[in-house]
């Protein structure tokens, strides 16, 4: 019997001591860490990330596109009520930004002015810490932020015909990259893209326009300068009358957010929203005369 009783204990002290080195065999789980704000990275499974995703130019966010004065097709005969009819638009030369205004490049305006901060209410403010990568575009900003910044860098906000000609280029094509809509070209329609919430600018190569104008389709949607007139491609002039400014309760936003689909995905559907409204879908780029 005490025999019996040493071999069992023998045995049990051995158990013992062999736990720790059965736990470093095995391996320890990973505790669950908090939201990163650096950029993320897309699976292989997603397209490639451009090279403005892989390796940031520190300049990002300042560069500017030329479009060309000329003819473009405006509106679309497929779309909504307010997209109608398509017809041809003339526009003087003019820049656009090449991506939409990055998060550090907003911060540098807000340190250098005392601008209030971007951000939503504190019971929204779960996904804060993922849209805060230095190149992530800003979101949670109103019209008015979004034209106080333009206004900082001696620019302005696009109309939103100067946005449509800088996305869809002159032929009426219904996205940058043509009529297909196949696979994950932009940042839309969820998390099947690899991307949480909205992506670095720039990180969707096919998202990009011929003029070479990054993340129209997908991204975030983008404020304008327009006040929103449901039918003001019926009215004689749709680009003239931009002239007049004529006010409504609501601003025009262009192109689509990382949670839009269907319908809300053409380069051409135009989406309104009182210009104090902010959230986590919508930011903007800036324009300025040639």
């Amino acid at each position: 019997m005490d025999g019996r009783f040493k071999l069992i204990f023998l045995i049990a002290v051995l158990f013992m001591t062999g736990l720790p080195l059965l736990g470093i065999l095995k391996g320890t789980d990973t505790p669950p860490s908090l939201p990163d704000p650096t950029p993320q990275s897309m699976p292989s499974s997603a397209l490639e990330p451009s090279t403005e995703s892989m390796v940031p130019d520190p300049d990002i966010g300042n560069e500017m596109v030329e479009i060309p004065a000329g003819e473009f097709i405006l509106g679309s005969n497929e779309g909504g009520f307010n997209e109608k009819p398509a017809h041809v638009a003339n526009l003087g030369t003019y820049w656009i930004d090449r991506y939409e205004v990055t998060y550090k490049r907003y911060m540098e305006f807000v340190e250098a002015t005392g601008h209030r901060q971007p951000g939503p209410p504190s019971r929204y403010a779960a996904k804060l810490g993922l849209l805060r990568g230095p190149y992530q575009p800003i979101t949670y900003v109103s019209w008015s932020d979004a034209n106080d910044y333009c206004q900082w860098k001696g620019k302005r906000l696009p109309t939103e015909q100067e946005w449509e000609k800088a996305m869809r280029g002159t032929d009426g094509r219904t996205w940058p990259w043509g009529d297909g809509l196949t696979g994950h070209p932009a940042n839309f329609a969820g998390e099947g893209d690899g991307f949480e919430v909205s992506a670095p600018v720039g990180s969707f190569p096919l998202d990009q326009s011929v003029f070479g104008v990054f993340d129209g389709a997908g991204n975030v949607m983008e404020w304008t300068d327009n006040w929103y007139v449901e039918d003001l491609y019926l009215q004689k002039d749709s680009v003239s009358q931009e002239n007049n400014r004529p006010t409504s309760t609501y601003k025009t936003m262009r192109g689509s957010g990382y949670t839009s689909r269907g319908v809300d995905l053409r380069i051409t559907n135009r989406s309104f929203m009182v210009p104090d409204f902010r959230d986590e879908t919508i930011g903007f780029r800036c324009a300025r005369s040639n």
